[in-house]
């Protein structure tokens, strides 16, 4: 998505976190239950996760965007021992 800020067009990514598919997910499990519980009967397995929308500063390329974008959400936002990650620069 890109947005105006102080007449300066920016780009804005989405990074999205979730456990990876070998890691146990208690919060997903009470989701499920819970779904369950309500009626919904069709519902087998629930995963939580985040994401986060970030802001760029105007004139950076797309591919400078994604590159930064990806090494922040390895390094930071994303714990590589139990999540995957997903950037997407937003149009």
């Amino acid at each position: 998505m890109i947005t105006h800020y102080n007449g300066f067009i920016v780009m804005k990514a989405r990074v999205y976190v979730s456990y990876k598919s070998t890691v146990l997910d208690p919060q997903g499990q009470t989701i499920q239950s819970a779904l369950n519980g309500l009626g919904h009967k069709t519902i087998t397995a629930v995963r939580q996760g985040k994401f986060f929308d970030i802001e760029i500063q105007a004139g950076t390329a797309k591919e400078q965007a994604q590159q930064e974008m990806d090494q922040v959400a390895r390094d930071v936002l994303a714990n590589p021992v139990m999540e995957d990650y997903r950037v997407e620069i937003l149009d």
